[in-house]
């Protein structure tokens, strides 16, 4: 281990794939960097990345970003760490950029070592601790687990704190390729690795997790640079467009938290309620005060999905002010019509959902407006429990809904406007969380292995 008065950490953007500006990437090296760290990950979208074992950015934009990451860590010999790879961190995730790597180092004629820290659990793992009651939900909200949940959960992950990152660090790797992965854990590692204090580590890497989303304007979409000494740490924009102040930098540590200065990571809680914010001139802001105590006991928090349903879905739109006014109540007694016509099967079977964009699609029931438009977009979507009835329910509605009579109406037909043929969208499998809880540990869970490629 290499300690370090000052540490110099370069976030390329807020998710790997997403780009960045090769004139902002390039001016990062004016300055002596110590490492390339980026996030790779989110749960943002919802359980169906880890459940359908795909990625949230393109293989095209993965290799993009990457490749100019690497090239720039083995020309100055500094790591490339990367966190929540593939997007949900699971081990297909991981294995997608292992490939591209690969691939890059091919194309330049370059080795690397890699380290590789797999965060998957096998479904006996989690039934083991669920009976050695160790696993706990996340929040209120979240139901028990149970043995019939895991067993129909076949992708499971955990969120790693800097600890793996760290061994990895250790054992001279060039490209860390992590698992899932608490989001600022692969940034703080790099500070706690060369000695800096953890609290101001893991605040600096809440911040530059998400690229210069803390800089106004904010964009996930550009670098930040972040450095880190003995009592404090310092965060800049590399973009000339972009500045840091007080303010953007302390309203990005509220960001995704559900307490304003207690934040809780991996076998730690992190307070900020000391924190001080200050502006040192040149767009470069100073944080100081961050505290890191340790917890009692050590939990991480699981992450799994399963399968529940099938979906398809139709986008429309309507125009007819008579529609308009009562389009509640049509859409109730479509969802009637197509009721009795498939009296035969179970209503428990499938879901037919209504978003009316323009209405109330994003607020629901919470709306406070009251629609005024002409036109409104409606999205209808069914689930059911195999794809052909999703297809069969979700023709039925569109049909019905069609060629609806509702009263007053002055044409024939063409209740919907279809911008696309065909209208009806096969989605296919559609996931949950079906874990989504906290499970305590006492050894390190997550397999290292190293790779020289």
């Amino acid at each position: 281990m290499q300690l370090k008065k000052q540490l110099n950490i370069l976030s390329p953007c807020g998710m790997l794939g997403y780009g960045f500006p090769q004139e902002s990437f390039e001016r990062a090296f004016e300055y002596e960097i110590d490492g390339i760290v980026v996030d790779a990950g989110s749960t943002d979208a919802g359980p169906h990345k880890l459940g359908a074992n795909v990625s949230i950015v393109s293989r095209m934009a993965l290799k993009k970003d990457l490749k100019a990451m690497i090239a720039k860590g083995l020309e100055h010999k500094i790591p490339v760490i990367i966190g929540s790879a593939g997007g949900a961190g699971a081990k297909s995730h991981v294995e997608q950029t292992i490939e591209v790597i690969r691939e890059i180092l091919q194309e330049m004629n370059e080795h690397a070592k890699l380290g590789i820290i797999w965060a998957d659990f096998s479904q006996q793992e989690i039934i083991e601790a669920l009976n050695e009651n160790r696993i706990s939900p996340l929040s209120e909200n979240i139901p028990a687990l149970t043995i019939e949940k895991i067993e129909q959960t076949h992708t499971i992950v955990a969120q790693m704190g800097h600890e793996p990152f760290v061994q990895a660090l250790e054992s001279g790797c060039d490209i860390i390729i992590g698992g899932r992965s608490y989001d600022p854990s692969p940034f703080a590692a790099l500070g706690i690795f060369h000695g800096m204090d953890p609290g101001l580590s893991y605040h600096l890497g809440k911040i530059l997790e998400c690229g210069a989303l803390c800089a106004t304007p904010g964009t996930t979409k550009d670098c930040i640079l972040g450095t880190i000494t003995e009592d404090s740490f310092q965060v800049r924009a590399l973009n000339p467009i972009r500045t840091c102040s007080p303010t953007s930098v302390a309203a990005h540590t509220f960001y995704e938290k559900e307490h304003p200065f207690i934040l809780h990571g991996p076998g730690f809680t992190l307070n900020l309620e000391n924190c001080t914010f200050t502006d040192i001139g040149d767009g470069v802001v100073e944080v100081k005060n961050s505290q890191f105590i340790k917890d009692d006991t050590y939990r991480i928090k699981l992450e799994g999905a399963r399968k529940v349903a099938y979906r398809t879905f139709v986008l429309a739109g309507i125009r007819d002010p008579l529609l308009l006014e009562q389009i509640d109540e049509v859409e109730q007694e479509v969802l009637h019509q197509v009721a009795l016509y498939f009296s035969e099967i179970p209503k428990d079977s499938y879901q037919v959902n209504f978003y009316h964009y323009g209405h109330n699609a994003v607020l629901g029931e919470q709306e406070p407006e009251i629609f005024t438009g002409h036109e409104m977009g409606v999205m209808f979507e069914v689930l059911a429990d195999t794809q052909d009835l999703a297809n069969a329910i979700c023709a039925n509605v569109r049909s019905t809904y069609l060629h609806y009579g509702y009263p007053n109406r002055k044409s024939s037909a063409g209740n919907l406007a279809f911008p696309f043929a065909p209208s009806d969208v096969e989605f296919g499998p559609v996931y949950e969380f079906s874990i989504y809880h906290l499970m305590d540990i006492i050894d390190n869970p997550f397999r290292f292995e190293l790779m020289e490629v």
